[in-house]
């Protein structure tokens, strides 16, 4: 596959479109922030779950899956009964909060706006 033109955001294979598909949910950001921001760096899916409300076992699982495809999360399976399973954020995961943070940073200083024009446009 030829890398698409920067920028070309129509074209499927160019890599912001790739990305924002496979990280665009905001399961995703909540996992990454969560296992960001984890003493010790590994957290149990249990943990993760309570730490996310609002959040089905089966969508944890099928973004914790996809996380772990893509190289940004490593899992870790403790040979128990039952099995203890561990996740833990890659060094190219960790990379990802940055510009995570930033969204949330900018999404908290503009969603009261975003929602007033919003209002507006409804009321019209």
């Amino acid at each position: 596959m030829t890398p698409s033109p920067r920028g070309d955001l129509f074209d499927p294979a160019c890599p912001t479109r790739r990305l924002l598909d496979r990280i665009g949910t905001k399961w995703t950001s909540m996992v990454v922030k969560v296992l960001a921001e984890a003493d010790p760096d590994e957290v149990r899916f249990a943990d993760l779950r309570r730490r996310m409300p609002g959040v089905s076992q089966k969508m944890l699982s099928v973004t914790l899956r996809s996380l772990t495809h893509d190289g940004l999360v490593a899992r870790r399976v403790e040979p128990t009964v039952p099995p203890k399973v561990h996740y833990r954020l890659t060094d190219l995961g960790r990379s990802l909060e940055v510009p995570l943070a930033a969204l949330r940073n900018w999404a908290e200083e503009n969603m009261a706006a975003i929602d007033r024009a919003h209002a507006a446009a409804t009321d019209v």
